[in-house]
This record gives structure tokens, sequence and C-alpha cells, in this order.
């Protein structure tokens, strides 16, 4: 039997590049709006090549969940790296500040309500709760945190999504600042 070359195919090369390309139009379209054939075209390859680096079209949008929860996990490290404490409650605040600095740009935070809104198709399901099994687990272990600490910044990672898809710190209403409270987005 001949060893396996060390260099890597080119599908190999190209599967994260498509998966980056399916992120940013998942993102704007989500998973009912968007086409094979546009992630294609925002990867510049033929939809024939994509269906051969990912054979169905939830396979496709898996992969750019994957590649999300890549970048969500790597700016969380940033945010714990750059604390300026080992109390666990800093660490989970200066990893917050670091998520909320991701999310400016709207595509990473998009493609996870999109994922939510379909999550009940089995593989994208599967991506969904996979990566966020990632970054719960990320925060516990690198902020060692408890279970509560843990439990309130995801729930306070949700409620982001919520103040900025739906615009809210923009409203003036009583409602809308006992919402945004204390959460704090970069400008």
């Amino acid at each position: 039997m001949t060893p396996r070359s060390s260099i890597l195919s080119t599908a190999d090369t190209r599967r994260p590049a498509v998966a980056t390309a399916a992120l940013r139009e998942f993102a704007r379209g989500g998973y009912h709006g968007t086409t094979v054939a546009n992630v294609a075209r925002e990867a510049n390859i033929s939809p024939a090549y994509v269906f051969k680096l990912f054979p169905r079209k939830e396979a496709l949008f898996a992969a750019a969940l994957e590649a999300c929860f890549d970048a969500v996990v790597q700016a969380l490290e940033e945010g714990a790296d750059a604390a300026d404490s080992v109390d666990p409650t800093e660490i989970l605040d200066a990893m917050g500040g670091a998520y909320a600095a991701l999310i400016r740009d709207r595509t990473l935070l998009m493609l996870q309500v999109h994922a939510q809104s379909v999550a009940d198709i089995p593989e994208i399901g599967d991506a969904l709760r996979a990566g966020l099994a990632r970054v719960t687990q990320f925060a516990k272990e690198r902020s060692a945190g408890t279970d509560d600490d843990v439990q309130r910044f995801m729930a306070y990672g949700q409620l982001c999504h919520l103040i900025v898809t739906a615009r809210i710190e923009e409203s003036p209403a009583s409602w809308a600042q006992l919402l945004s409270h204390g959460i704090r987005h970069p400008d």
C-alpha cells in the first residue's frame, strides 16, 4: 500500500474557502433563500464543484456553521488572553467583550440566527449544537467559572443576539432600555 502524500488535494485546500463563502451567503439569505449556485458564485467555482466538496446543501451549511464557531472560539480565546485578572467573572466579561466586537460585523451573528431557524434539519441542528457545545465548554474550561457563571454568559450572548438583530438598542422605549441596560457593544 502506498503511503498517502502529505500534500493536500485541491479539494482539501478548497473546502475552507468554500465554507467561508457559504458562511457569507447563508448569513445574507438564510438556508432557504440561498442556493448552492449563490455559494459557488461567491467562491468563484462551479456549482458542480461545490457539490463535489459538499454533497448536500445541509453539509455545506453545516461547514459554514463550523467555520462560524471556529471564529467565535478564536475571539473568545483572544478575549480571555486579554483579561486583566484570573477571576472567572472578569475572564467571561473579557470574552463577552471580544464576542461583542466580533459581531459588529453581523455575518457570524446572522448565520447563527439562520441556523437556529432551521435547527430542525438534523445535520444543521447537530452542527449548531456542536458549535454551542464548543463555546460552552471553552467558556467553562478557560474561565474556570461555575456552571451558573457560564450559563449566565451564554444567556447574555443570546440576549446580545436579540438586541443586535432586532436593533433594540436604537429604541428609546422603556422595554428596550430594560433589555439593553448594562449591555455594551463596541461602535
